[in-house]
């Protein structure tokens, strides 16, 4: 068991939220302060008094400030929003302001969103044949395929590439 003295002295430091707030501020960087800086602030300044679960605590209730606005989280930095400061603005030119216009169903606009469906005729019952290009066949008129080897030329196997430019400047007598 811890003695008396143990408890208040580990029980005695102010509630997270007030030690990164105070951290923020005393570090002063102009752009912010990274985690890693707020963390060290706080353990040189309550060092002995900080639980052993003290990383878990510090990540959650910088969680905490972020989401409730307490703290903006620029570039990898938390930072106390400026309350003097105008609102940043996205790029690009700004959105036009929408009318005020209460929602309802007697409200909804009766115009036509698209245009009707067409209405799909069977592909065979219309033409009889169906769309694209017909498949590639050898033989239309029924006859069985030919031998490769009557289709073969008889003469002398080219080569490959293309064939050698014959020159016009020899001349062949004829006699």
């Amino acid at each position: 068991m811890a003695t008396a003295q143990e408890e208040s002295k580990a029980a005695y430091h102010p509630p997270y939220d007030e030690m990164i707030l105070a951290a923020i501020t005393e570090l002063g960087e102009k752009d912010g302060s990274s985690k890693l800086a707020i963390s060290k602030q706080i353990e040189a300044t309550y060092g002995d008094r900080l639980p052993a679960d003290h990383s878990d605590l510090f990540s959650e209730s910088l969680a905490k400030l972020k989401e409730s606005g307490k703290l903006l989280f620029v570039k990898n930095n938390y930072l106390k929003p400026d309350t003097d400061a105008q609102p940043r603005r996205g790029r690009g030119r700004p959105s036009k302001p929408k009318p005020d216009v209460p929602e309802g169903p007697e409200l909804q606009s009766t115009k036509q969103r698209s245009l009707p469906a067409k209405e799909k005729k069977p592909v065979s019952a219309s033409t009889g044949k169906k769309r694209g290009r017909p498949p590639k066949s050898s033989n239309t008129n029924g006859d069985p395929a030919p031998e490769i080897s009557e289709i073969a030329p008889t003469g002398p196997k080219r080569g490959r590439g293309r064939p050698p430019k014959v020159s016009s400047s020899t001349e062949v007598s004829v006699e």
